[in-house]
This record gives structure tokens, C-alpha cells and sequence, in this order.
């Protein structure tokens, strides 16, 4: 049985500016802002959230494919993905566009200016989600509007289990769209503040939304994870990081676990660490798809850290 993640597949683009902004930026000339920052690192990384969760599935020897819309610059990522063994079915090219890109310049403070470039990822609606290849499990992960609402009527009208997970897609959503997508949704998987932001938008508490779904799983960092299911609430310890080095992609290395032990069974208390392990062990290294290990590597380490086993 396979899972399909919908979402997208970006290049992050990731600067150093040694310096600070506010020495750069003059407050009473912000209005005529034109300044220009010496960056001598620069990194480009793999990424986007179906890439990113489909890399660390794969890891743990999950079945899943990423689903998505790509640019013509997408050639080294295909090489990237090859390399790995992850499947392109459901990776679509446009003519004529670029991969969806982010780019990100940091300060000495850890201040952040980001320019955010969809690109391809705006045709994520030209894509459909498959009745065949035995998909019993699908992600809605952040991605252009449209294909997100689309997908999930899909998946909904398909009788498929879904994951809503809109991140930073949320505030494209208002009240009533995030409860047609709770609704339609089998589980809901966001972090502490998109949950925060979620009850504001629709009124619902987070008992309420745990009510509409089998699951509702929110993430909470170094503090672990709570999942809400069957009327009782389940808190989760995150393991502990050997190294703190970058954050940026740990909820799409936790919806990884979330999905292999979804599909192979576990409860979830097994689940949700198997989850939370994958998170740190993403967080311990820089960049969203630079972390290795094998399935046996993961089971010895989730025995060391929880002192439970799991297969």
C-alpha cells in the first residue's frame, strides 16, 4: 500500500549576511528602502514539503509518491531523486516556468529576509490524484490553493485517508475552507502556533476539531508532540538531538514517520515517537534532505531513546 503527498518540490536558496540589518537599515527611511548585503555563503538545498517528506519516507522504507509540479529547471533535482530511488509518476513538468523557489538571507541575529517564488507550484491543480497504484494514504501539504482544495475533495470523494497539513499554505484558507478541508480529512497535522491560528479562523476548539477527525496531531518542537484521538490525549517526547543545527524541514522528517506508522499499523504511541525521532534526526543536520540512515539505524536508535521496540 502507498501514500501520495501532495504538496511542493522547491529549491531553497539559503544566504549569510555576517552582519546585522537594523546597522543596514535606516528606521525613519523605510518607506525608500533600497539597501544591498554582501552574502559570501550561499547553499542551495532540495526541497519543498512533498520532497522533503517523500526523502525521509523513503529512509524508513515507506511506500509513497511525490506528487507535484515542477519548472524546467528541474533536471538536478530529478537527479537527486533518482539517485535516492524516489519515484517522478506523479512529478509534472511546466513548460516554461520554474521550480517554486525560496530564497532566504540570515543575519548574524538569525533575522530573515525571504522572497517566495511559486512558480510551477501554481499548477498543482493540473495534477490528479490517482484511483490506482494502491493509494491508501494521502498528504495535503502546503502547495498552490487550488490544488489543495482540489486534492482533497479527491482523496474525500475517493474514500482515502488523508493527512491535512497546510502550513504555510494556512492563511490562504479561510474559516469555512478550513473546515470543508478538517472535514474531508482523516487527520490533521500542524504545529502549536498553525493550531492556535486554526481555532481563530474557525471558532472551533481544539476538542472540537479532534471531534471531526480520527486524529489531531500537533507538534510542539523540542517539547514533543500531543495527539488527540478517541477523546483522550496522548503526549509524545521528542528524542533527544545529539546536535542542534537546523530546524528548517523537522515537520515534514515527523509526517514521514507519521505516515510509515500509519501504514504498517502501530498505536500511537509508537506512531507519534516514531514521528518525533524523525524530527530530530532531521534537526541535527543542516538543510531538509541531507539526513541519512538506514531502517535498522532508526529501529536501534527509537530503542535507545524510548526503550520500546518497534520493527
Amino acid at each position: 500500500m502507498s501514500a501520495l503527498i501532495c504538496g511542493s518540490i522547491a529549491f531553497d536558496t539559503l544566504m549569510s549576511f555576517e552582519g546585522r540589518f537594523a546597522d543596514e537599515i535606516l528606521p525613519d527611511h523605510v518607506h525608500r528602502l533600497n539597501v544591498s548585503f554582501l552574502v559570501p555563503n550561499l547553499d542551495r538545498q532540495f526541497g519543498g514539503c512533498a520532497g522533503n517528506i517523500a526523502y525521509s519516507l523513503n529512509l524508513l522504507g515507506g511506500e509513497g509518491y511525490a506528487m507535484g509540479t515542477v519548472g524546467k529547471d528541474f533536471h538536478p533535482y530529478q537527479d537527486w531523486l533518482d539517485q535516492h530511488g524516489i519515484s517522478r509518476k506523479y512529478v509534472k513538468e511546466i513548460e516554461d516556468t520554474y521550480c517554486a523557489q525560496a530564497y532566504i538571507t540570515s543575519d548574524a541575529d538569525g533575522n530573515q529576509f525571504t522572497a517566495f517564488h511559486p512558480g510551477a507550484m501554481n499548477h498543482a491543480h493540473e495534477q490528479h490524484v490517482p484511483t490506482d497504484d494502491s493509494i491508501d494514504l494521502g498528504v495535503i501539504a502546503p502547495d498552490g490553493k487550488d490544488g489543495m482544495v482540489q486534492h482533497a475533495k479527491q482523496f474525500a470523494d475517493a474514500g482515502i485517508d488523508f493527512i491535512f497539513d497546510p502550513g504555510q499554505g494556512l492563511p490562504m484558507f479561510d474559516g469555512d475552507e478550513l473546515k470543508t478541508a478538517i472535514d474531508q480529512a482523516a487527520y490533521v497535522s500542524v504545529n502549536e502556533y498553525e493550531a492556535q491560528v486554526i481555532g481563530e479562523k474557525t471558532g472551533l476548539s481544539v476538542a472540537e476539531i479532534a471531534a471531526r477527525v480520527k486524529a489531531f496531531i500537533i507538534t510542539s518542537g523540542a517539547d514533543g508532540a500531543t495527539i488527540h484521538v478517541g477523546g483522550r490525549t496522548i503526549n509524545v517526547p521528542a528524542a533527544t538531538p545529539a546536535s542542534v543545527n537546523d530546524p528548517t524541514g523537522c515537520g515534514d522528517a515527523f509526517r514521514a514517520g507519521l505516515i510509515v506508522g500509519l501504514q504498517e499499523g502501530y498505536d500511537w504511541e509508537i506512531t507519534g515517537r516514531m514521528a518525533t525521532l524523525m524530527g530530530t534526526i532531521k534537526v541535527e543536520h543542516d538543510g531538509t534532505q541531507n539526513h541519512a540512515l538506514t531502517r535498522d539505524e532508526f529501529r536501534a536508535r527509537f530503542e535507545r531513546e524510548f526503550e520500546r521496540k518497534v520493527a
